[in-house]
């Protein structure tokens, strides 16, 4: 039997697959890419959120609010503890996420404390960024925690190429 890879959903998975197409090019291709990610590989793993997700995706429009919450509704949800508190506090004692982000922190601290293969996200900025995360794995390695892969969809398309 193959177990199935796990996947954190940071949030803005949920919010470009209910989101209204954007005008910003590049952002519409990402909301295609994580639309067709969604259709067409979500069944290849295990999906997971957390309540950090769960807080930001029902910020803002009530009516968009309740889309995103309606795509996140069957995840499993991975439990905010103690220690993911504390390596979360770790991740932002560094520096290289703003405090004013410290969510973004907490996706990295419960992914990683979780054992999660990939966390996908299109928050380039504190996210998926290499120059942080290369950074930010000596913590969380140092911890003792597995640092997951983080990728955005197109990345994580298992050799499969889409189509437009």
């Amino acid at each position: 039997m193959n177990k199935k890879a796990t996947v954190y959903l940071e949030t803005t998975i949920p919010s470009y697959l209910t989101a209204r197409p954007s005008t910003n090019l590049i952002i519409a291709g990402e909301q295609a890419i994580t639309r067709l990610w969604w259709d067409s590989r979500k069944v290849e793993y295990r999906l997971f959120i957390s309540e950090f997700v769960v807080e930001e995706v029902t910020q803002g429009d009530c009516e968009a609010s309740q889309r995103r919450l309606c795509v996140i509704s069957d995840l499993e949800k991975l439990l905010i503890d103690q220690a993911t508190i504390n390596l979360t506090k770790k991740i932002l004692k560094t520096g290289l996420i703003p405090e004013k982000v410290a969510v973004d922190a907490g996706h990295i601290a419960v992914a990683s404390r979780h054992e999660i293969d990939y966390l996908l996200t299109w928050n380039c900025k504190h996210i998926a960024n290499a120059e942080i995360i290369r950074r930010i794995s000596y913590i969380i390695e140092n911890e003792g925690y597995f640092v997951p892969i983080i990728c955005t969809p197109r990345e994580l398309f298992g050799g499969d190429e889409y189509e437009e």
